[in-house]
């Protein structure tokens, strides 16, 4: 798959990202494309990267040409490499809310958020071959905010994470979501 223009309107929050899946291509350009190696095995890990906020990006900053380049340049290496699987920039905190629960209770609280360090101003999906694999490329990423700034790889679970508790039942229910969703 070839990857997509990113339309103006997508480029939001503090950083750009593409939208799209992409095929399962190698884990990164200068090892396994180089050896011949087109395809991702079968014991690939997804991990979610997070552009942690700052006071820039939630005051709604927006990121300049210079990022912007430098970014897309970045993302076109994941795309190219088949490591993301998506992405997408968020905007301020100030714009969303949270539904927080207590037992059968709801309860919406409208932003902006406090601790700015502890929210997301955007993300990424990845699918490497271990945590070591997605380090490196997040040591690569361009600076996403004009100053300090934080990313946080989290490894996303699978359906044998859940051991036992996930039935038969359960675990058919999950194909027939992913195979509508396109998965």
């Amino acid at each position: 798959m070839m990857p997509a223009k990113v339309p103006a309107h997508k480029l939001n929050a503090a950083v750009i990202f593409f939208t799209q899946r992409v095929d399962s291509t190698c884990c990164h350009p200068s090892c396994c494309m180089q050896a011949g190696n087109s395809t991702r095995a079968e014991t690939d890990m997804k991990v979610m990267v997070m552009v942690k906020a700052t006071a820039d990006s939630e005051a709604g900053a927006m990121p300049g040409t210079d990022l912007l380049e430098a970014m897309g340049r970045f993302n076109e290496e994941l795309v190219n490499a088949g490591v993301m699987l998506a992405g997408e920039g968020l905007h301020p905190s100030s714009r969303g809310v949270r539904v927080a629960f207590d037992g059968p209770q709801r309860r919406v609280v409208d932003g902006p958020f406090a601790e700015t360090r502890e929210l997301v101003a955007g993300f990424w999906l990845w699918q490497v071959r271990s945590l070591d694999e997605a380090i490196e490329w997040a040591k690569r990423c361009p600076n996403p905010m004009p100053g300090p700034s934080e990313l946080e790889i989290r490894p996303i679970f699978e359906a044998e994470d859940f051991g036992a508790e996930f039935s038969a039942e359960l675990r058919a229910q999950e194909d027939r979501l992913r195979e509508r969703l396109g998965h």
